[in-house]
């Protein structure tokens, strides 16, 4: 891997090729779509629930971008909350989202453009893909379309989930597409509190799985071309209601650009020289 230039006139044309695609798909594809959400209705069981924090101080990041990341969110999250997924049908964040836009109330928020950080409207929305695409590895419903984030940014902080855990966006040709190929309803449930986002997975039957995501074979390269590229692989255990171990399944791989120096002297990490 090595940073890829692309002209302005390449990126713009390659947009919009690329949501073309997209809106065939949506419209004339011949997937079902999920998009009944029942008001105040909830599924009887909780199947996974995560939270993670809506504001975090990062490196060379003004503030007020997370604080109108937070307006972005609540936005966002309300056009999906309480969604019903039934058996055969696909969860699609885009669709259901819709572009972001300031008639919609969407301010300017941060976004990853090519490993630079950057500002445009709608910004910081990654953070609930993120967040969905985590809670779905722990439960029995199948991700059909996931990127991973080509950039490691910022240096972990207080990391508690394994890196390349979470997947991008972009509207809409960046999609996470989520199928209910089990035979019973599942419902996403997503809130703000003064803190944190706050996401469940719900299901109209109490879980006979429980899930443990883990990585292997973390490491870090030196590339000839000068940078440093962090790898892994992510993992799942798959447990009975005896917690008795059913299947340990591969899940992706995932490989960033880092934009930031490593620390090289941390036994955390084992780097190799592709040089």
């Amino acid at each position: 891997m090595r940073p890829i230039k692309r002209s302005q006139l390449r990126i713009y044309f390659g947009k919009k090729y690329y949501r073309f695609k997209r809106y065939l798909d949506w419209y004339f594809g011949e997937k079902k779509f999920a998009k009944h959400r029942p008001n105040h209705d909830l599924l009887p069981y909780q199947v996974f629930e995560h939270r993670t924090p809506l504001l975090r101080k990062l490196r060379d990041v003004d503030m007020w971008l997370q604080h109108n990341k937070i307006t972005n969110l609540a936005i966002a999250s309300k056009k999906i909350n309480g969604l019903v997924i039934k058996p055969g049908e696909t969860f699609s964040y885009w669709r259901l989202i819709g572009n972001p836009a300031k008639r919609d109330g969407y301010v300017d928020g941060m976004i990853l453009h090519y490993g630079k950080v950057t500002t445009g409207i709608g910004g910081g929305l990654c953070q609930l893909s993120n967040l969905i695409y985590w809670m779905t590895l722990h439960s029995p419903l199948t991700i059909t379309e996931r990127y991973r984030h080509s950039y490691d940014v910022f240096p972990d902080s207080n990391r508690n989930q394994p890196f390349g855990s979470g997947a991008t966006c972009s509207y809409n040709y960046l999609d996470l597409q989520i199928k209910n190929e089990t035979n019973h309803t599942y419902q996403l449930c997503l809130s703000l509190t003064d803190t944190h986002l706050v996401g469940e997975w719900r299901a109209e039957i109490p879980r006979i799985k429980t899930y443990e995501v883990y990585e292997k074979e973390h490491w870090i390269t030196h590339e000839f071309w000068g940078g440093y590229v962090r790898h892994n692989k992510i993992y799942r255990k798959v447990y009975n209601t005896e917690k008795l171990l059913l299947e340990d399944e591969f899940i992706t791989e995932n490989h960033a650009i880092m934009m930031y120096e490593p620390l090289l002297g941390d036994a955390a990490y084992s780097i190799n020289s592709n040089g």
